[in-house]
């Protein structure tokens, strides 16, 4: 039995939400310095078989320090009994849907990609992958990414291009390299947080000392 194109779409959506769940300490990884044997930071390539397809998707999920969604971009691939390649990118809610989301890479001409999804914490807006779209985001130095918030202010987000076209050409990353550098950075923040923690007594304790 053929899969259905709105099944496709759900299975393309679920690659790119599950990157997001996936990976809670994007943003600070950027960061850092990588952990000896993590996979690459910034732009990763999963692979996975659902119903006969393979699906593979080249993401970069950037998220504030607490954890909440700046933007997450995927390129997806879906080969087998449905042929579908499409460019997904999620934002916060609260956004206005008529202007959907706006790309431009190097600060060249813009595309709009249509929202096709909005839940409580995000808004998904999608474009058909092309090849002509691919070789620019290999060229490119950076792709700029920007909504339109509900003050109807717009909200640009730089997404560096740097390692996009490994991550692209390359070999997918297992679920257990993607989960040893989530454990690596996260100890990595914990470890921060406590010597800004300590940091902020230190200086209360001085303060309470010279009065």
């Amino acid at each position: 039995m053929m899969i259905t194109a709105n099944k496709v779409l759900r299975t393309a959506l679920s690659a790119l939400a599950l990157s997001i769940c996936a990976a809670p300490v994007a943003a600070f990884a950027q960061q850092q310095q990588q952990a000896a044997g993590a996979p690459p930071l910034g732009w990763f390539k999963t692979c996975d078989k659902q119903d006969d397809s393979d699906v593979c998707a080249v993401q970069n999920v950037l998220l504030s320090p607490n954890g909440q969604l700046i933007t997450a971009v995927g390129l997806i691939t879906v080969e087998g009994k449905v042929n579908r390649k499409i460019m997904q990118v999620s934002v916060p809610s609260a956004r206005l849907i008529q202007p959907g989301v706006v790309m431009q890479i190097d600060g060249g001409k813009g595309q709009k990609l249509d929202y096709v999804l909005c839940i409580p914490d995000r808004c998904t807006a999608e474009v058909p992958l092309t090849d002509a779209m691919i070789a620019s985001l290999k060229k490119g130095g950076e792709v700029v990414f920007t909504s339109i918030n509900f003050r109807r202010a717009p909200n640009p987000i730089k997404v560096p291009l740097s390692g996009f076209t490994g991550a692209f050409d390359g070999a997918a990353i297992s679920q257990s390299q993607l989960a040893e550098s989530q454990r690596s950075l996260q100890e990595s923040m914990q470890k921060k947080a406590e010597e800004a923690r300590k940091k902020l007594e230190d200086a209360q304790n001085a303060a309470k000392a010279g009065q």
